[in-house]
């Protein structure tokens, strides 16, 4: 897949994913055809501690990484004991 094949959007704590899959043209003898082609779909919704500001995608021979940090206020912190 292609980067501009794919779209990623965020919506009010909903993430979608949109795309299509194209058919290559293939030369030579084609002995079976089992690939998938067509558009799809693919919506999650986000817990409410997550960082909307800082997520990323990452498009690497053809694998999409979709990063969704926690916010800082949500990760735990050490509280020092004093005496």
């Amino acid at each position: 897949m292609k980067k501009d094949d794919i779209t990623v959007e965020l919506n009010a704590g909903d993430l979608a994913v949109h795309g299509e899959i194209k058919e290559r043209e293939r030369t030579g003898v084609l002995r079976s055809h089992t690939r998938r082609t067509g558009g799809f779909d693919h919506r999650v919704t986000l817990p409410q501690d997550t960082d909307e500001q800082h997520i990323t995608a990452e498009l690497t021979d053809g694998v999409l990484t979709v990063n969704v940090p926690k916010a800082e206020k949500a990760r735990p912190r050490r509280i020092e004991i004093t005496s």
